[in-house]
This record gives structure tokens, sequence and C-alpha cells, in this order.
């Protein structure tokens, strides 16, 4: 590896960094509220990066507000089956209350006979 015999002076040193400029940095507009922001990075302002919500409350708020079309897909499904199963209970309740009542008229009947 090569290594400099002699140190470097300050005005060759000086000379070489001399286009070592600094530049502005490059700014953009906020999407969602209009603030000027730098370009890649969340808005302080409204906590947005491309118009999207970065903080987990405010996508929770924004996924609220939100129609959600495939989860009413998911849920109309989810929702059918337990219907269906909800009409079979319910048959078997109304044909165990019918042989109740025919139970009781039939020993009713039987009373009374025997009076």
């Amino acid at each position: 590896m090569a290594v400099p015999k002699k140190r470097t002076g300050h005005s060759a040193q000086g000379s070489r960094r001399a286009n070592w400029k600094a530049t502005k940095p490059e700014t953009t507009k906020c999407p969602n509220c209009g603030e000027t922001v730098l370009t890649h990075t969340v808005c302080t302002a409204c906590g947005t990066y491309k118009g999207q919500p970065v903080k987990l409350a405010d996508k929770a708020a924004a996924a609220a507000t939100a129609p959600a079309k495939k989860a009413t897909k998911k849920s109309t499904k989810k929702e059918e089956a337990p219907k269906a199963e909800e009409v079979k209970v319910e048959e078997v309740v109304e044909e165990t209350k019918t042989e109740e009542v025919v139970e009781e008229v039939k020993t009713e009947e039987a009373e009374s006979t025997e009076e």
C-alpha cells in the first residue's frame, strides 16, 4: 500500500477541496397539507409520506374511515354459514317444543279421563 513520503500542505489541501461546495437540500411540497418538506422524508406537520399516514394511530383512523370492500365480502360469507346453523338450531328447538306440547296434551287427556 502506498504511503506518502511527506505531509500535504495546507495550500495543496485547500486547492484540492475547492470543489466541495455546500448545496441546498432538495425540497417538495407535501401532497396532504402543502408544507415544504425534504424529499423522501415524512412531513413533520401532518405525519404523512406520499399521502399515506405514517403513525400507527393515524393508519388505524384512516382504515376505520375508509370503506373496506374485501372485508365486507369475507364477512358476508362468514355470516351466511352461522345463519344456516341458526336455522337448524331453531328447527330443532321448534320440534322439541312441539313434542313437549304433544306430551302435555296427552298427559292432560289421561288425567281428565281418570277423573
